[in-house]
């Protein structure tokens, strides 16, 4: 079935991508397609200030990654929290990935620290505690790629957790029917967390990229499944 998905991009992530990777928004372009024919997409540059002025129920509006904070004291970020709180007010289906997943929280109540227990990487299991998402998910277990040092430490008014872990207890949740986020990267392929590991993590302990590494080599990564179940969430309830 078609359907109209609103890409907010809040980064592009210039220097960290490979060239089998054209744009960042080509890594959401590329999963989507991969399980649903005939998307159409309109990407709004949220870092830039454009935001969607208008609302569609039957659309997908995705808030995606950033090397930013939810909590950053930055225009862009404070003018996306208020467009968050409208879109939860016109109850339009809303998902939010990474930075997404945070910023959704922080505007509607929740609260987002830097993580005490260093950083997110590789691919990690989280266990399903929704029984609604567990079809997608029969082994009551979810594993996706993830690249974050913030964590959502508070859930927003109303909000049902999705899936927890040690690690990180609020991996996802949703609030009704119209919001839906999740902390890891469905959109990411394995190949790209290990360039960002072996590349861009000079800073990081040793034993943490491993770990990682081992991690991408142990699990199957569960992106196509995230997003057959956001599509699946519009679909159905419109």
């Amino acid at each position: 079935m078609k359907l109209k998905i609103n890409i907010i991009l809040c980064d592009t992530f210039p220097g960290l991508l490979p060239s089998y990777i054209p744009s960042y928004f080509s890594m959401f372009s590329k999963l989507f397609d991969s399980v649903n024919d005939g998307n159409k997409y309109e990407i709004f540059m949220a870092m830039n200030n454009e935001l969607p002025k208008k609302f569609n129920r039957g659309e997908l509006y995705l808030i995606t990654g950033c090397n930013l904070s939810a909590y950053d004291n930055i225009d862009w970020i404070k003018q996306l929290i208020e467009w968050i709180k409208i879109a939860n007010t016109e109850k339009i289906k809303l998902a939010g990935i990474c930075f997404g997943h945070q910023i959704i929280a922080q505007a509607l109540g929740g609260k987002v620290q830097k993580a005490e227990v260093g950083w997110g990487t590789g691919i990690r299991e989280s266990l399903i505690c929704d029984d609604e998402v567990k079809k997608y998910f029969p082994d009551g277990k979810m594993h996706l790629l993830y690249n974050h040092h913030d964590q959502v430490t508070s859930l927003p008014i109303s909000a049902r957790l999705i899936a927890t872990s040690s690690f990180c207890p609020i991996e996802s949740f949703r609030i009704g029917s119209n919001i839906i986020t999740f902390q890891g990267h469905p959109e990411y392929v394995p190949q790209y967390n290990e360039h960002l590991i072996n590349n861009f993590a000079d800073n990081e302990p040793e034993d943490v990229k491993e770990k990682a590494l081992d991690s991408i080599k142990k699990y199957e990564h569960q992106g196509k499944d995230v997003a057959k179940m956001m599509i699946d969430w519009v679909i159905d309830q419109h």
